[in-house]
């Protein structure tokens, strides 16, 4: 069976965010651009709650998403400026609601944060992908139609390692080492990266994110 073709209007949370990392430390890979294992509460990353959703650090030293409603996406951002091609990688834990969602990264984030653009790179808890995009707040997918169903894609209430490559007009997704999807786009060149958690028609789920770590390809 497969996904619906479209996003609805990605929903984001209009709050205040903290602009700069607060918390600073120095990678030993020198490869390594930013790193976090959300073990700070001042790392820099959204800290927010609204109708759609809520984004906050656990105090199991994780980075907690929950959307609360319907056919909805939200998304958090660490406060970087990237400027050219990066690798970004996390490992995403399902912890509650229906298989029936969304998760993922974003690289190239930037504009108005009522209407932003980013890529963005999403699987699901029953097992689908897609390379996507978002120009002004309106989402779009890239790979394809519709999300695809992909093997590599551990289903359930479980923990999946997430890559995105942002490499010149290339992109490229990798769900537990695998890839699972590559297009070509040149509208967006430099910004932040991020996370992203989303419903379809039943609301209310919630992940974990942990290790996220941005690298030069």
């Amino acid at each position: 069976m497969q996904k619906k073709n479209i996003l609805l209007l990605l929903t984001a949370l209009l709050l205040t965010s903290l602009a700069c990392s607060l918390f600073s430390s120095t990678p030993s890979d020198p490869n390594v651009l930013f790193e976090d294992d959300f073990s700070s509460t001042g790392s820099g990353w959204d800290r927010a709650e609204g109708t759609s959703g809520e984004t906050d650090y656990n105090d199991d030293e994780t980075y907690r998403m929950v959307v609360k409603t319907p056919n909805s996406d939200i998304w958090a951002n660490p406060g970087k400026n990237f400027d050219g091609d990066v690798r970004v990688e996390v490992d995403v834990t399902k912890v509650s609601g229906e298989l029936d969602d969304d998760f993922g990264l974003i690289c190239r984030y930037a504009g108005d944060p009522a209407a932003p653009n980013f890529y963005y790179f999403q699987a699901s808890s029953d097992g689908f992908v897609v390379i996507g995009k978002v120009v002004a707040g309106q989402s779009s997918y890239l790979s394809g139609e519709e999300m695809m169903p992909n093997d590599a894609v551990k289903q359930g209430m479980t923990t999946n390692h997430l890559q995105a490559d942002c490499v010149g007009n290339t992109l490229t997704f990798y769900v537990n080492g695998q890839q699972v999807a590559s297009v070509t786009d040149d509208a967006l060149t430099s910004g932040d990266v991020g996370l992203m958690a989303g419903t379809f028609d039943i609301p209310m789920t919630e992940f974990s994110f942990d290790n996220f770590v941005v690298r030069k390809p």
